[in-house]
């Protein structure tokens, strides 16, 4: 046979039985192909970005493998037909919506990959490829098969995934042959009936749907060796599911809500491999130890709370993964596993390790961080094969050095890392809080954390514009210029109002407060001038209110410039307070009962305001 490559090969037309233009940036068939239709037998045009397939191409009539996988074709030519000899045909990961009706003429037809193509649905002629041996239907929308898909008795695999099925035809009874059944990442709420009926099925692929319970018909199939019914809504396994697998190799039932495996786990004889992670296992079973041939146990994420004894029985175990369970011990007879190389268990509940685990001579790696060891047994250094002993999350060598101790007699190793911390978590709380009560009291405390406390009882407000300080401002002139008083204070942009104080005109004072805590070192500002001024100002407004309003403006932004000016003098006074509350130096009024008003700080960090 002589094969081509494009565009180096350049041989005699007659001699040109296959051609391989994969990852060649094509976007349409080579013209040159079409010199070979009489001999060409295989053509390989994956992975491009070709559109179209051209009618010539149809005229090799000698093609016995076509494949155009990983392109941008969408659709297939009913002269496909022409193909007689046409014995595999791969179109997977393409645009095709539709198979031609006429694709019934290539009887001779043994593997076809649609794989990744928006088909929707099969036509009934595809029912008449009789010699088909392989079909790939993943991932193409499908919502239902033919009914007379048990026409295709020679199919030896039949992969489903990734599709909408809710059932299966009855026909597929017929399916005598079937091998390999996957129908994973579907819509099944049942487990299909007729898949009992495949009697040669060795692998079945049921993940990722929503099946409730395994059936006890799946105890027909005693050729399975591979089973996957993990990622589904498991909560029970009917006990005759098991009873005559006793080829099976390999069971997936992870990420379900099992609470318990049955009994009939032990008839598994020949089981190499059980995953059972991320249920809700409280144990299990003691006919574990009938599987005899068991190498890989992997339990991880249950609520288990101890291992059986028979575990012991298990001499070809070579990986125990535990983690994240609620074991409180490990049983001795775990030494009797003298092919485990990993033991992991970590985040249980462990206290004690049993000596039996020196006898573990070939165990390369032991995890057992996130428990409450307080030591470890001697027995532990016969372990000189031991390349990883993990005791916390946080070490940094998978080996660490151990010390003996003698405890009550008896011989302990003990290390930095011991005894553990308690890293067990229960569902939805830890069992250890974050921080005692005596540690939080040597915490460093800042001024906010006690004001963040319940009893403070303080709204957190936005600091007001100038805009919203000069229309407050305006509004207590002409309260006093109406009614001879005012009234405090309406909340900085929150709109809460805080209780009424009456004062007497010609009594009000303003004030510079001082920071908290600084004593003569601030300046105050001297209030004799200011009730000069403003008992004039008052004077005037009985004769010209307009004009005593300007005059209180010009006073208010006066007092406010006389800040850096020499006849401020020192004053110690740090708060002032009121029948109605206080204020707090460059911080709010806290009134009596009521969240505080914000005021903006001045230039230097003092406040300047009217105080009653």
């Amino acid at each position: 046979m002589v094969f081509g490559r494009c565009p180096c090969f350049k041989g005699e037309s007659e001699d040109v039985q296959c051609l391989d233009y994969s990852h060649c940036t094509l976007d349409e068939v080579p013209n040159e192909i079409f010199s070979y239709e009489s001999t060409l037998q295989e053509l390989c045009l994956d992975a491009n970005q070709i559109g179209e397939l051209p009618r010539q191409l149809f005229y090799c009539h000698a093609l016995r493998r076509l494949t155009f996988q990983d392109n941008d074709v969408q659709h297939l030519p009913a002269a496909i037909s022409a193909l007689t000899l046409l014995i595999q045909l791969d179109l997977s990961r393409n645009n095709i919506s539709e198979m031609p009706e006429s694709i019934r003429a290539c009887k001779l037809l043994t593997s076809v990959d649609a794989s990744v193509n928006p088909i929707s649905k099969l036509p009934e002629s595809f029912t008449q490829l009789v010699n088909l041996e392989e079909l790939y239907l993943n991932d193409t929308l499908l919502e239902f098969l033919p009914a007379n898909l048990g026409w295709l008795a020679k199919l030896r695999i039949l992969e489903l995934r990734e599709n909408h099925l809710k059932t299966l035809p009855k026909s597929m009874a017929r399916l005598t042959q079937l091998v390999r059944l996957d129908v994973g990442q579907n819509d099944f709420v049942d487990m299909p009936e007729v898949i009992g009926s495949l009697a040669s099925l060795m692998e079945l692929w049921c993940d990722n749907n929503r099946l409730s319970y395994l059936p006890s018909f799946i105890g027909h199939l005693q050729a399975l060796r591979y089973l996957d019914a993990s990622s589904n809504r498991l909560s029970c396994i009917e006990d005759e599911a098991f009873r005559n697998l006793s080829q099976l190799a390999d069971l997936t039932i992870s990420s379900n809500r099992l609470t318990r495996l049955p009994d009939t786990l032990g008839k598994l004889t020949h089981l190499t491999t059980l995953r059972a992670d991320d249920n809700q296992l409280m144990g299990l079973p003691d006919s574990l130890g009938f599987c005899s041939q068991l190498e890989e146990l992997i339990v991880n994420g249950n609520h288990i709370e101890y291992l059986p004894a028979t575990i012991g029985c298990l001499r070809q175990l070579s990986l125990l993964m535990a983690d994240s369970n609620w074991l409180d011990e490990l049983p001795s007879e775990i030494g009797s596993c003298s092919a485990l190389k990993v033991l992991s268990a970590r985040d249980n509940r462990l206290v004690d390790l049993p000596e039996e685990l020196g006898h573990l001579t070939n165990l390369k790696v032991l995890s057992l961080s996130a428990n409450r060891l307080r030591f470890l047994p001697a027995s532990l250094t016969r372990l000189t094969s031991l390349d990883a002993l993990w005791l916390s999350e946080n070490q940094t060598k998978p080996l660490i050095l151990l010390q003996a101790d003698e405890a009550a007699g008896q011989r302990r190793l003990t290390c930095y890392l011991l005894p553990q911390e308690d890293g067990h978590y229960t569902t939805g709380e830890r069992q250890t809080p974050d921080m005692m009560d005596h540690e939080k009291e040597g915490r460093i405390q800042f001024l906010g954390d006690s004001l963040g406390k319940a009893g403070a009882k303080l709204v957190r407000s936005p600091t007001p514009y100038p805009k919203e300080l000069r229309a407050r401002h305006m509004r207590m002139l002409h309260s006093r210029q109406q009614g001879g008083g005012v009234t405090v204070s309406e909340g900085a942009r929150g709109g809460q109002i805080g209780e009424a104080v009456t004062t007497q005109p010609l009594r009000t004072t303003t004030t510079l407060l001082q920071p908290p805590g600084v004593e003569g070192s601030g300046p105050s500002l001297t209030s004799t001038g200011i009730f000069q001024q403003q008992a004039e100002a008052d004077s005037v407004a009985a004769t010209n209110p307009q004009r005593s309003l300007q005059q209180r403006q010009q006073q208010q932004q006066s007092q406010i410039l006389n800040l850096t000016t020499p006849n401020i003098t020192n004053n110690p006074s740090t708060h002032v307070t009121s029948a109605a509350g206080r204020w707090v130096p460059g911080r709010f009024w806290q009134e009596k009962g009521n969240p505080p008003d914000v005021i903006p700080p001045s230039a230097n960090g003092m406040v300047l305001t009217d105080a009653v």
